[in-house]
């Protein structure tokens, strides 16, 4: 059922907010000496507001990414400002690239409507499935989702 209401959601279906990011870095030495900061940060992250769910991932050889998601773009962006977010990237980029040799940020924003089913639903708890897909953006409607 398409829906605007993720309050039955977990907490991580409830976030309207995301980052995606990863850093290249220099070599395993670099990646020790990140675990200093890197911990204390994820901690002051799960504490703040609008904090909602993170996991982190690894590229061969040296890459190291975050999936993070937040109550909302401001939230996100708080986290971003905090003492040891700020210290780790003055770290990261600082000094050329003699902790890392590259990386990438992207903040993405949830639309309004989604979909919901069987627990997860705010108005009942029965698994039920939307009549059409969603439409792309060259079509007035979208097709159905079951074949007739």
């Amino acid at each position: 059922m398409r829906t605007s209401d993720f309050s039955a959601a977990p907490p991580v279906g409830q976030a309207t907010a995301m980052f995606v990011g990863a850093t290249r870095y220099r070599g395993p030495r670099s990646i020790l000496t990140l675990t200093r900061t890197w911990f204390k940060m994820v901690k002051q992250m799960k504490r703040m507001d609008g904090y909602r769910w993170h996991t982190v991932y690894y590229q061969f050889p040296f890459t190291l990414g975050t999936i993070a998601f937040f109550s909302d773009r401001d939230a996100l962006l708080k986290f971003a400002r905090s003492r040891h977010h700020r210290d780790l990237m003055c770290w990261v980029t600082d000094h050329g690239t003699r902790n890392a040799t590259g990386g990438y940020i992207r903040l993405y924003n949830a639309e309004p409507e989604g979909y919901s089913n069987g627990v997860w639903r705010a108005e009942a708890d029965g698994m039920a499935h939307i009549p059409t897909f969603t439409p792309l953006s060259t079509e007035a409607a979208g097709p159905p989702v079951h074949r007739a």
